[in-house]
């Protein structure tokens, strides 16, 4: 940490790393398919969105319609993407939306939500993509 700001903030008590996020399941890591849609960073989605957006079982499949959790994903990184090649602000958060159809047990048709893609410096200042609901950071 620079004597700048650890004079401003004072020592670091406690650092909670996306690594350790990764290893704890608050993050998903979907680098992979992320790499086959485009993305040319490492990208992670939050637990909530990978238990809300991308999870399908078969159970969810008796109980609702046929879905399945690589489509699923390839929705969420798909529509990021374009989301991405549209937006012309420059920032690091960008919101987009997705036609899901939610894991309630009942819903057969999909329901537009917004997610939330933040890109960043990594554990080490490397550039990763977190994709999550807009209301987490």
């Amino acid at each position: 940490m620079s004597n700048e700001l650890k004079n401003s903030f004072g020592e670091v008590i406690y650092a909670y790393t996306r690594a350790q996020a990764l290893e704890d399941g608050v993050l998903v890591d979907v680098s992979e398919t992320a790499r086959e849609a485009g993305f040319k960073i490492p990208v992670a989605v939050t637990r909530a969105i990978w238990d809300q957006c991308i999870e399908w079982t078969d159970k969810d499949t008796d109980n609702q319609t046929i879905q399945d959790e690589a489509g699923r994903l390839w929705d969420v990184l798909s529509m990021l993407m374009f989301a991405i090649k549209r937006d012309r602000s420059g920032t690091d958060r960008l919101v987009y939306q997705l036609a899901v159809i939610p894991r309630d047990g009942k819903s057969h048709s999909p329901k537009r939500i917004k997610l939330k893609s933040c890109i960043y410096g990594g554990d080490k200042s490397e550039p990763v993509i977190t994709i999550m609901l807009p209301n987490e950071d």
